[in-house]
């Protein structure tokens, strides 16, 4: 074979290996949740994150335990509960995560502002038996409860690959969610009860911090 053959056959081979590869990128669709999704997501992990701590890190005992009424949850149990509910979201985002990727639901489904506008509406939410309180966790193991799986989340959501904007929960529904509208709802669920642990701050019957039993 003569040297110009052989620059022949180079050339076919490179234009099949073109071929090929543009076939290739042709067949794997855009991803629909961008960086720009990512790191809304990750500032408001970390935003509602930081501002329980800052609500919470420095409760006394009394504080942490104090009830508006004997019907109403402790800052302690409010925090357990939203512990309770990472676990869930983190089940949630997981199992949506395995599922076909079903993009074509976005065609349909509730924009991101519903779920942001549900999250934070004044109307009281009845929490399901799953993720009441017990109560049995003391003062600020609570906050080292909820800041653990936090952290998890996070983490995860800095390095995973999956298209969170492709990934559904709630398919068999008239209003299935996204991965992307989960997290929205995860963060967006703190944000409502940092509302109301400053609403518990406020009760004139709030323990001060000069009545610390350590």
């Amino acid at each position: 074979m003569t040297i110009y053959q052989n620059q022949i056959e180079t050339v076919k081979a490179m234009l099949f290996f073109l071929l090929i590869s543009s076939s290739l990128l042709a067949q794997t669709p855009a991803k629909l949740w961008t960086e720009t999704d990512r790191q809304y997501t990750l500032d408001n992990l970390k935003r509602t994150r930081d501002e329980l701590t800052r609500e919470t890190e420095n409760l006394t005992p009394a504080q942490w335990a104090f009830h508006e009424s004997p019907d109403r949850w402790s800052i302690g149990e409010v925090v357990e509960h939203l512990a309770l509910w990472e676990i869930i979201w983190a089940r949630e985002v997981s199992m949506g995560s395995r599922s076909k990727p079903q993009s074509e639901l976005n065609q349909t489904s509730k924009p991101d502002g519903y779920y942001a506008e549900w999250i934070m509406e004044p109307t009281p939410h009845k929490s399901p038996d799953f993720s009441r309180p017990t109560g049995f966790i003391e003062g600020k193991n609570n906050l080292l409860f909820f800041t653990k799986l936090r952290n998890q989340t996070i983490d995860f959501v800095s390095t995973t690959t999956t298209d969170m904007r492709a990934q559904f929960e709630l398919t068999g529904t008239d209003s299935p969610r996204n991965m992307h509208q989960v997290y929205i709802f995860q963060w967006g669920h703190v944000d409502r009860h940092l509302r109301q642990i400053r609403k518990i701050k406020q009760h004139p019957n709030y323990p001060p911090a000069s009545l610390s039993t350590k």
